[in-house]
């Protein structure tokens, strides 16, 4: 791969993830929410379950973070995603542009990089907006099987309309 982007491709067909700059890395996140839900894992399969429930700095209207400088100090256990962790961790949904860039797969019709609309976000399905129920400073973490929900780990149905190859 090379470092810049031909005049014809865009940049995330053309460069690795470890070689993308700051801007193009932070591009590809198109704000859906998804990977700010609250996920837990069962302790005996090991599986990842998703709730609709948002980390404290969670804004559910715009999904976006409160605070995304300062979000690992202040959430101690907030992930900050790498080239290599997008290759590892499973709970990252299967529409998120890191996912999808790591494993040589396009962005779909969606994308805000290639709709050139974030609004397509919420049209296609994938966006968390309206589906969260509460932060988790307000839902006791007792409470929390109780949300468990099976959409934020699947690819809307919405989001394949557009794209059959998805």
């Amino acid at each position: 791969m090379t470092e810049k982007p031909s005049p014809t491709e865009p940049f995330w067909r053309t460069t690795s993830l470890e070689e993308m700059s700051k801007e193009q890395w932070e591009s590809l996140c198109d704000g859906c929410g998804r990977c700010c839900l609250i996920k837990l894992e069962d302790e005996d399969s090991g599986e990842i379950l998703a709730t609709n429930v948002g980390c404290r700095l969670f804004d559910a209207g715009s999904c976006r973070c409160k605070d995304y400088p300062n979000r690992s100090s202040i959430v101690p256990d907030c992930i900050t995603l790498t080239p290599a962790s997008v290759r590892t961790l499973r709970w990252l949904p299967p529409t998120c542009a890191y996912r999808l860039v790591a494993t040589g797969r396009d962005l779909p019709w969606w994308h805000p990089l290639v709709s050139g609309d974030p609004r397509t976000v919420v049209e296609a399905g994938v966006s968390v907006k309206g589906r969260v129920s509460g932060s988790e400073d307000e839902v006791s973490e007792d409470d929390l099987p109780e949300r468990i929900v099976a959409w934020p780990l699947r690819w809307p149905r919405a989001a394949k309309k557009r794209n059959a190859s998805e």
